[in-house]
């Protein structure tokens, strides 16, 4: 779920950017703040880190990573203002957790007028219940495994989740996060 896309264009900058692996790609927030993205798991995860870039001047300042589950912060995270991709690691005590569904909330933006705009969202961590919570960390896929190589978005549902060259990861079976725009 997105808090806003800008100026209503779901097809050019909705939620599906996010995932496709194309750095000509985005999502792009209406202003005002607070901004957030919702993502809802298939099944309960450890998430031990998350993967960002944005465009520099329309970062996310001011960062809360949410449990919504427990209604709880997890931890605030910090991001620099550029173009780079940036990794947000969890504080060990909150990678133990097992979680369902995380809220990323912008809170402040980097642009005067509170705008985002994100190339790339990407979760790292393991499943719950596969191991322990102290398990190897792999890619949290935004769907399960498909025969298509692009990512198909319907209804708020990811249909495939591609690798980061550009070739769907079939053989993964990580958990499908769900993104809806309210």
């Amino acid at each position: 779920m997105l808090s806003s896309v800008l100026n209503r264009d779901v097809t050019s900058l909705g939620k599906q950017n996010l995932f496709d692996g194309s750095v000509e790609t985005c999502w792009n927030s209406e202003q005002g703040t607070p901004q957030h993205i919702l993502v809802e798991f298939a099944q309960p995860v450890y998430l031990r880190e998350l993967h960002v870039q944005f465009q520099g001047g329309f970062a996310g300042s001011k960062t809360r990573l949410i449990d919504v589950d427990c209604k709880r912060d997890i931890c605030p995270l910090f991001f620099e203002d550029n173009n780079a991709l940036q990794t947000a690691k969890l504080p060990a005590a909150k990678q133990n957790v097992a979680r369902r569904r995380i809220k990323l909330q912008f809170v402040s933006s980097t642009d005067f007028y509170g705008r985002i705009i994100v190339y790339s969202l990407d979760f790292r961590g393991s499943v719950a219940g596969e191991g322990t919570a102290n398990g190897e960390t792999a890619r949290l896929k935004l769907a399960e495994g498909g025969e298509t190589a692009e990512p198909h978005v319907t209804e708020g549902t990811a249909d495939s989740q591609p690798t980061g060259d550009g070739k769907h990861d079939a053989d993964d079976d990580s958990p499908a996060p769900v993104i809806v725009i309210i």
